[in-house]
């Protein structure tokens, strides 16, 4: 990578665009347009700068995430020996042309089929069985291999040795099981139990998340809840060295958990838990809400930062430590040494978390600046960055869909700039004095905190809410959690087997005491709660687009991002919402009404799904308030409510509503056959069993229809259901068929003719 204010060379090497001729700016403007000549070759020049020496490597990792996006969006399984054979071409081609002009183009276009090749060969290589339909007695058994302990209900994963379900011959691998507080088994042991099972969750409307996909890269194939006691039984083997290692570091995970109990209490505990371990369940729902309303959720999951803090505390405290033995600190390499001991600590601070899909790709970050320190290069750089994201995607590449992996890349691409730029430079003046003076005074951390609001539109599109105040929140308490709370809790780990930790968890106590009462504070703030309705993935990805240009050029040319960004966020707001939400169990619909707001028709208690329509919809009421059922009438039979044209929509329960509702209705959901002469438009089982939950918004007199799965999407996670029919993508109504009149005479009719 060219240093800033070094010359970069635009030839002769290997990852270049070479410059090619000058070309006349006459021609693309009028005659005698002074400044257009100028303005075109300032351009040249910023794009000769940006594709100087070093600055393609960057790009590569994000030719690479394109690759897997696309994989991720194709309809069917792609044939693995196909992609992988022209995964291998393009990047031999590229190699052969490594001196040509054409060397960036060929690389870029190796590399995103190498993405498309690697989330294919990952898919391939975990492919396990997926429950399609709901089992309501399986007998199980098997070795528990992960527990969570969460505020109501625990949860564990089983790894199924032997399954036996009534009318099903499905074998599982892993099954996620739900029991009574208190009631999960220990982390190791072979239990026998009765479960009832459910496919994974699939996305609650379209353009959701989908959990079912998350599920299946964990190899997990459904989940459920556990029916009756659990018993304990004679393991037909001994499981294997992996579940010998997860006991164990449960184990050390409950007794950290026991020592701090020992201490703090309640989300205290909760919280201190949660930075040491990774175990964050147990938060109390009001206190985890303040924590993400204010913009302070990011401390509660361990990422980049917790990962930072302790390799930096590590590296700086044995660093000190050896600086006072003068023969070490003259004539040793110290800051290596601390360097590698800071990888030791984070390399334990991952297996003691769990090693989630988050953690590993902090660690990676994280190892790569540390090996760079320990080889004597500038450790926090674009190439850095693009070597990290490299080995995440590499590992995982199901993680570039996650919000996780998109907020943390966006937030360190923000920093990684800054840090390259420098603060100066970032306002570049003839003068550097002012801004080189607010760097000193905190500008520069500042600087890095509004940086990290990069994670803005991902925070939108996947959980619908920004945070305003952010920002302040972060000012507040990431200094004490920095210096104190993470600290503190490191002695406390390396004091335990002394007895000697109470006062480490005490000191831990009460900065995450600070850290509460500041993200109470925030998230009571008028306008805390940012609410953003959802939009489509199209502006997600310009925005992307704009965040990515705008930290990797360097050039005056790293504004046009902004823009892009300023058009993705105007696109994203004025995306259109939904008048009609059904759920894809068929037992739920939200229609809008004429106030603008949902009214919800529901005929179960699925609290999750109503929170999520509501969160999508920018609607600040929750799943309890009786203005939901406004407008909405019920009976035995099902329930209807109007439209805001008032025309009516009508969820029938019974088979016997159907009729009436036909005929009365202008649409009719239902998760039962629908009749064929039903002249109202129909949403039934048929329909839900293949498309899953449905969006519909009004086009004239009908709807236009989006699917959560399109028609002939056939995915590990999501498998074709048998029996797929050909449904539009849209629902429009139907002229009542003319009726043959009844031919039979009355007997009066009868006996007077006789």
């Amino acid at each position: 990578m060219a240093e800033p204010g070094r010359p970069a060379r635009s030839q002769g090497i290997a990852g270049t665009w070479p410059v090619g001729r000058a070309a006349p700016a006459g021609g693309f403007a009028p005659a005698g347009f002074g400044a257009w000549p100028a303005l075109v070759e300032a351009l040249r020049a910023w794009m000769r700068a940006e594709a100087g020496a070093g600055r393609l490597l960057p790009w590569v990792p994000v030719a690479f995430g394109s690759g897997i996006a696309l994989y991720f969006t194709a309809d069917h399984e792609p044939v693995l020996w196909v992609v992988a054979a022209i995964a291998a071409a393009l990047m031999l081609g590229a190699v052969l042309l490594r001196r040509s002009r054409l060397f960036a183009p060929a690389i870029m276009i190796a590399a995103i089929a190498a993405g498309f090749a690697v989330a294919t060969w990952k898919t391939a290589r975990i492919a396990h069985t997926v429950l399609a339909k709901p089992l309501y007695s399986v007998a199980l058994s098997g070795f528990v291999e992960t527990r969570d302990i969460r505020e109501r209900t625990d949860r564990f994963v089983l790894r199924v040795a032997a399954m036996e379900a009534q009318r099903s011959e499905v074998k599982l691998e892993r099954v996620r099981l739900s029991v009574r507080k208190g009631t999960a088994p220990e982390v190791g042991s072979f239990v026998q139990l009765k479960a009832r099972l459910m496919p994974p969750i699939s996305p609650v409307r379209p353009g959701s998340y989908d959990f079912s996909r998350d599920m299946f890269f964990q190899g997990i194939g459904a989940s459920g809840f556990v029916m009756g006691a659990i018993a304990a039984a004679v393991p037909p083997d001994a499981g294997g060295l992996r579940l010998r290692y997860a006991a164990f570091m449960q184990g050390l995970r409950d007794a950290i958990d026991a020592r701090v109990r020992a201490t703090l209490e309640g989300d205290n505990r909760a919280i201190a838990t949660a930075l040491l371990t990774g175990r964050r369940d147990a938060i109390t729902t009001p206190v985890n809400d303040a924590m993400f309303i204010s913009g302070l959720g990011h401390v509660l999951s361990i990422s980049g930062y917790h990962m930072a803090v302790v390799a930096g505390v590590v590296f700086f405290a044995v660093r000190a430590l050896l600086a006072l033995i003068p023969g070490l600190a003259v004539g040793f390499p110290i800051k290596k040494w601390s360097a590698a001991a800071a990888l030791v600590a984070a390399a334990f601070y991952l297996l003691l978390s769990g090693a989630e899909v988050a953690t590993q790709r902090s660690f990676f970050m994280t190892a790569v600046v540390l090996i760079a320190v320990m080889v004597d290069r500038r450790a926090i750089t674009f190439r850095t960055l693009a070597v990290a994201a490299l080995i995440v995607l590499a590992v995982a590449p199901e993680a570039l869909v996650h919000p996780s992996f998109q907020m943390s890349f966006a937030a360190t691409l923000g920093l990684v700039a800054l840090v390259q730029i420098g603060m100066p430079n970032l306002f570049a003046s003839p003068d550097h004095s002012a801004t080189a003076r607010i760097a000193m005074w905190g500008g520069r951390e500042i600087a890095m905190l509004f940086l990290a609001s990069l994670i803005a539109p991902y925070a939108a599109f996947h959980f619908h809410r920004v945070t305003p105040f952010g920002v302040l929140a972060n000012l507040g308490a990431m200094p004490v959690v920095s210096a104190l709370v993470m600290p503190a809790g490191l002695l406390g780990l390396l004091a335990a087997p002394f007895g000697l930790d109470g006062v480490f968890w005490w000191l831990m106590g009460i900065g995450i005491d600070w850290m509460v009462a500041v993200s109470r504070w925030v998230a009571a703030l008028p306008g805390a709660v940012g609410r953003i309705p959802a939009f489509g993935i199209a502006p997600l990805i310009a925005a992307s687009l704009g965040i990515i240009v705008m930290g990797l050029l360097r050039t005056p040319l790293r504004w046009s991002g902004a823009l892009v960004l300023l058009v993705a966020i105007l696109w994203g707001l004025a995306d259109r919402q939904p008048d009609i939400l059904i759920a894809g169990d068929g037992q739920s619909v939200a229609v809008r009404g004429r106030d603008g707001h949902l009214q919800m028709i529901r005929a179960n208690k699925d609290g999750f799904l109503l929170k999520e329509w509501l969160a999508a919809d920018a609607d600040p009421r929750d799943a309890g308030s009786p203005s939901l059922a406004a407008g909405v009438s019920c009976d035995e039979a099902g329930c209807v409510t109007p439209l805001a044209d008032g025309r009516l929509v009508a969820l029938a329960l019974r088979i016997d509503a159907l009729a009436d509702d036909c005929s009365r209705a202008a649409l009719v959901v239902t998760a039962r056959p629908a009749p064929a002469d039903c002249v109202a438009m129909v949403v039934d089982r048929q329909r839900l069993a293949a498309q899953g939950a449905l969006a519909l918004t009004r086009r004239g007199d009908g709807f236009a229809v989006q699917a959560v799965k399109a028609r002939g999407t056939d995915r590990p996670w999501s498998p074709a259901t048998a029996g797929e029919g050909d449904f539009s993508a849209s629902l429009a109504p139907q002229a009542a068929a003319p009726r043959n009149r009844d031919a039979t005479p009355s007997e009066a009719d009868l006996q007077a003719e006789d």
